[in-house]
């Protein structure tokens, strides 16, 4: 009998359910990389608070008061095609609001039969308005797991 046990555990072992494979943390981020008009890297040097409003009417803040930072991790929609943000920079003697709406084709994604689906995106289009942002370009359109690829380049206006 003991001879059989070890065989017996490793079967179990081998046998047992998949989720291990399955990626513990499924939400995808947009990263916003800042820089400067110069194309160097730039710190926030405001409070930057960005929220959204979710599909059931409730807001939902997203980033709270980040600050002295260079680039921001937003997490993003699963599947609305437009993700419409509220950038709030407060500085010294000045609150700017800036919309920032990201339009996207969403993709499932599925890593195992086991796992639930997440979903990957495609970005197709950004714009934003100009009170504090100068302007957003697409660096990386398409939107996964990997939080290293900077998806967008965030231009804010020079503080004068």
């Amino acid at each position: 009998m003991r001879k059989i046990i070890p065989f017996i555990l490793l079967a179990c072992l081998l046998c047992s359910c998949s989720s291990i494979d399955c990626p513990l943390e499924n939400t995808v981020y947009t990263v916003y990389g800042l820089y400067k008009s110069t194309g160097e890297v730039d710190t926030l040097k405001d409070t930057l608070t960005i929220s959204t409003t979710r599909m059931n009417g409730t807001d939902s803040i997203l980033i709270n008061k980040d600050v002295k930072v260079t680039t921001l991790s937003v997490p993003i929609s699963y599947t609305q095609d437009a993700d419409i943000l509220y950038f709030q920079l407060k500085g010294n003697s000045s609150t700017t609001i800036d919309t920032v709406r990201v339009e996207k084709k969403n993709i499932p994604h599925f890593e195992s039969v086991d796992c639930s689906a997440s979903y990957f995106h495609n970005i197709t289009n950004v714009s934003c308005t100009h009170h504090a942002i100068d302007s957003i370009v697409i660096n990386n359109p398409n939107v996964t797991y990997d939080k290293t690829k900077q998806t967008f380049h965030l231009y804010f206006k020079s503080s004068k």
